[in-house]
């Protein structure tokens, strides 16, 4: 049975049990949930590797002709029932490859292998799922996820609720969808599911570099119990010249300072090599950590870890190549002195040898040094921000927007007509729900909450202008709407 209800007057419990969240999460910070299971011999291996799936679909307003009475429905189930326009015919396979770990999984640990998998599913994506109807897709993933005999292979990967891109997401409201995104989870999984959910995958891999956002951004994951983060190679940077990570295969210690000298810190595992989806789908990761032996950390030996993620569904090589490869990898790595791992259950095993986050090489958020070069710590916001003003005038390079998944993308230039309905949506619900402390069980809140969080999704940006920023418009209206009317 599970702690929560899955849904509240048809909306998913994304709110109300906060407090009991957070007590059940503190209880089991420090305690190891992989690690005692595991059958590798850490001490023995040369290398290992890791992979993640990303898993995502928007609510759009589309279920109707009239945007601006459409019913909110998956963006998957408009691909399945107009699969006729782009690519919408592969919408039935996007629905496999959101179900098939739930099927893999159990299939290899029965030919006595030892397979690993990361997931990360979206907020928005298991919502849609349900109202879709699709409930065997969430059995099949119930399965990995709470059946001892099978979740020591399966590592979840908290997210953001909405799938919204941190550097440009109010630093408020993106706590709100990382609770959401617990609250929905431990609504489905349970509780005991949710207490093995220690790393963080960022949607699009963005991480913010403006100091005061960073800063926020590892200050909610630290207090919302995360114990790592995901960081794409060039997101991120070595603070004594700017350079990237060198050993980019061992755990990095993300150090995010603010205006006011604030400091917040989190364990960062590095996903190389850009986006390309065929680097999971074909299992680089292994291949490469075939090809690396023991290094040393601190005067110990330890195993240099290969990490990726990939979106689990998009394109040709994840849909089709994937699941012949995963097998074969595992089938070919399982007991062997290259195994696949997953990120937590490695930790854990530094941990237990002795080794601290302090021992770890420490990165910071890119362009970050340019500001320290000429800004110390506490000189505060002001000038700080003259002092940005500068670089951006100074430096051709040189911006604020973050970094993600790639670098020739900006997820703020060219969207004033989105942002500013989105900003004008943060405000209002801190002013009608946040500042008076409306309770977040109140129906209006949760209401206001699912509008507020769907607005954000990164989707609305990543298409460009057109049909995407006008979903992202048409939800910040109804959202505004009911923060008016109803709350």
């Amino acid at each position: 049975m599970n702690d929560f209800p899955e849904y509240i007057n048809g909306l998913p419990d994304i709110s109300g049990s906060e407090g009991h969240i957070e007590r059940v999460i503190e209880k089991s910070r420090e305690r190891r949930v992989f690690l005692p299971d595991s059958t590798i011999d850490y001490g023995r291996i040369r290398s290992a590797c890791a992979i993640a799936l990303h898993m995502h679909q928007p609510l759009i307003p589309a279920g109707g002709d009239d945007l601006r009475t459409a019913a909110i429905i998956s963006n998957l189930q408009y691909m399945m029932e107009h699969q006729g326009i782009g690519d919408n015919h592969n919408a039935s396979a996007f629905r496999w490859c959101y179900e098939r770990m739930g099927q893999f999984v159990p299939q290899l640990l029965g030919e006595g292998r030892a397979p690993r998998v990361m997931l990360e599913y979206s907020g928005t994506l298991l919502h849609g799922l349900r109202r879709m109807g699709l409930d065997g897709v969430i059995d099949s993933l119930k399965t990995i996820t709470c059946d001892p005999r099978h979740r020591g292979a399966v590592e979840w990967l908290g997210a953001p609720w909405g799938h919204p891109v941190a550097p440009s997401t109010p630093v408020q409201d993106f706590r709100l969808h990382v609770k959401a995104w617990q609250h929905h989870f431990a609504a489905i999984f349970g509780l005991e599911a949710l207490e093995r959910v220690r790393g963080f995958s960022p949607s699009e891999m963005a991480l913010p570099n403006h100091p005061d956002t960073a800063y926020e951004f590892v200050r909610t994951l630290r207090d919302c119990g995360y114990h790592w983060v995901l960081v794409q190679e060039h997101s991120v940077e070595r603070p004594a010249d700017g350079g990237g990570p060198g050993r980019k295969h061992i755990p990095h210690l993300l150090t995010c300072t603010n205006s006011h000298g604030e400091t917040a810190r989190i364990i960062a595992i590095i996903k190389t090599q850009g986006s390309d989806t065929k680097l999971v789908a074909q299992m680089q990761p292994y291949y490469e950590a075939r090809g690396l032996s023991r290094w040393e950390l601190a005067g110990k030996s330890i195993p240099p870890l290969v990490t990726q993620i990939a979106d689990g569904e998009n394109g040709g090589v994840m849909m089709n190549e994937f699941p012949s490869k995963y097998f074969d990898v595992v089938r070919e790595c399982s007991g062997t002195d290259t195994p696949l791992v997953n990120v937590s259950e490695y930790l854990e095993y530094l941990f237990e040898a002795g080794f601290g986050m302090e021992d770890f090489p420490v990165v910071q958020p890119v362009f970050q040094k340019a500001i320290w070069d000429r800004f110390q710590p506490g000189e505060g916001p002001g000038k700080l921000k003259d002092v940005i003003s500068g670089l951006e005038k100074e430096v051709p390079r040189f911006h604020m927007d973050g970094g993600s998944w790639t670098n020739n993308l900006s997820w703020v230039r060219g969207y004033g007509n989105l942002l500013g309905p989105m900003d004008e949506v943060s405000a209002l619900f801190h002013e009608k729900v946040l500042k008076p402390g409306m309770p977040s069980g109140e129906p209006c809140y949760r209401n206001a909450l699912f509008h507020l969080l769907c607005s954000q999704t990164s989707c609305y940006r990543y298409w460009g202008q057109g049909v995407w920023t006008d979903y992202g418009s048409e939800i910040c209206r109804r959202a505004k709407e009911i923060l008016i009317h109803d709350c």
